[in-house]
């Protein structure tokens, strides 16, 4: 390296520091306590899950690739046995699992929109490298969709 390119990267190095410097010191000196999560609600069989419905492209065991959907709610806590699902505060990202052709074309025209579903089954995220911490197996749309 000739010497005026490491005075240019020392006059960088310089620069930064007081820049980090100035940050720090800008910065409040009053510890805030660390906000405390919100109690989940408790959720039964039969309850609404109401919220944006989003899809992914993910791909199936077989390689094929498909539309994942799902819905971000406020925390909930599961119906035994599965709880939390080893959560602190419950599940709040849910996979709306789609069982024919006909629920996925339901659910593809209203991607984007707020959305409400009737929950009859729901369990707890297993396997690795699902984008869901809850899987909702048996649904149903409800209100105007």
């Amino acid at each position: 390296m000739t010497r005026s390119g490491l005075k240019a990267q020392l006059g960088r190095a310089a620069v930064l520091a007081v820049a980090m410097t100035t940050a720090a010191h800008a910065a409040p000196d009053v510890a805030e306590a660390p906000a405390k999560p919100a109690a989940p609600k408790d959720m039964k069989l039969g309850d609404v899950l109401s919220g944006q419905l989003n899809a992914m492209r993910s791909r199936d065991a077989k390689g094929k690739r498909v539309d994942v959907y799902q819905v971000v709610t406020e925390p909930r806590r599961l119906p035994a046995p599965a709880g939390l699902c080893n959560l602190e505060t419950g599940p709040e990202t849910f996979e709306i699992v789609v069982a024919s052709d006909a629920q996925a074309t339901q659910l593809r025209r209203l991607v984007g929109k707020e959305v409400a579903f009737k929950v009859s089954e729901v369990a707890c995220a297993e396997q690795a490298g699902q984008m869901s911490e809850a899987l909702v197996t048996k649904w149903s749309l409800v209100g105007k969709n």
